[in-house]
């Protein structure tokens, strides 16, 4: 049986249809004081043995309805739960920013390990994420995914990823296309929310890039880094990230700075949500 958080309802139903399974009826609701109730009264009568519940946190609400649906999912006499977190929210909060701050990605963790057997997340920032949970957690790697939307008639592309620790996603995503030159930008950080992006010296005058990411929230540094592509002659820039956030006017960004498309995944449901990971999470379930 799977059960969908709000935010993931394509993502599920893809899910179900790959593995053959039932689609839940879910129900989300909110009562007059402003509280949530996210239920699905009619998987009681199905008995299910496994409940995959698939949630992407996005926001507090999504976190809050996440733990409502493992819980419904325990008294329907679920023999296992299994969270499937296509995104994990808080996941970049994986440290202490400064004395006296919470590691947000290790209570998250914790909080979703109370009412799961098992947990499956989508390329999190970092795979070590997965050691903060209580329970057995593994990061599932879709980058590969992101080839399927790229034009098939790419000139000797280049596929950039944002620094150096990133490179698996660039080669990932060139791997499935079947070829291509791979390399990175050369990051620096100037605060804790300013970081500058420049491309390394790759040669990509009259060449196709694919940017990669696993993730573009604002899009503010992309964009800046797209724009330096296109004055050393890159012929078309192609921006693709696991998580498509795109948070405020960051797809303006983006397009505004001369990006020819952007593609992304549906671990986050947005209208650049061009392929789905279904099928790798169904390899894991």
């Amino acid at each position: 049986m799977i059960v969908s958080g709000s935010a993931s309802q394509v993502l599920a139903a893809e899910l179900a249809a790959a593995l053959g399974e039932p689609l839940a009826d879910v129900e989300y609701d909110r009562f007059p004081d402003g509280e949530l109730l996210a239920a699905a009264p009619g998987v009681a009568d199905a008995d299910p043995d496994r409940v995959a519940v698939v949630a992407s946190t996005v926001s507090s609400d999504a976190h809050l309805e996440l733990l409502q649906l493992q819980d419904a999912a325990r008294e329907w006499g679920a023999d296992e739960v299994v969270t499937v977190l296509p995104y994990m929210g808080y996941a970049r909060q994986d440290e202490a920013f400064e004395a006296g701050h919470p590691v947000s990605a290790r209570a998250v963790a914790r909080a979703v390990s109370a009412g799961t057997d098992r947990v499956l997340t989508v390329n999190p920032h970092e795979d070590a994420v997965c050691d903060f949970f209580d329970v057995p957690a593994e990061p599932v790697d879709a980058a590969g995914r992101l080839a399927d939307p790229l034009p098939a008639d790419l000139a000797d592309p280049v596929f950039l990823s944002p620094d150096e620790g990133a490179l698996d996603i660039a080669e990932s995503v060139r791997d499935a296309y079947g070829g291509g030159a791979v390399d990175y930008f050369e990051k620096t950080r100037h605060s804790g929310t300013a970081v500058e992006l420049t491309p390394s010296d790759a040669d990509v005058s009259g060449r196709d890039v694919v940017v990669t990411d696993d993730i573009i929230a604002t899009g503010s540094t992309m964009s800046g880094a797209v724009e330096i592509l296109a004055e050393r002659g890159a012929a078309r820039v192609f921006v693709t990230c696991v998580h498509p956030m795109l948070a405020a006017d960051a797809f303006t960004k983006l397009s505004r700075a001369g990006v020819e498309a952007i593609y992304g995944t549906d671990t986050v449901e947005r209208p650049v949500s061009e392929v789905s990971v279904a099928p790798v999470l169904a390899e894991k379930l």
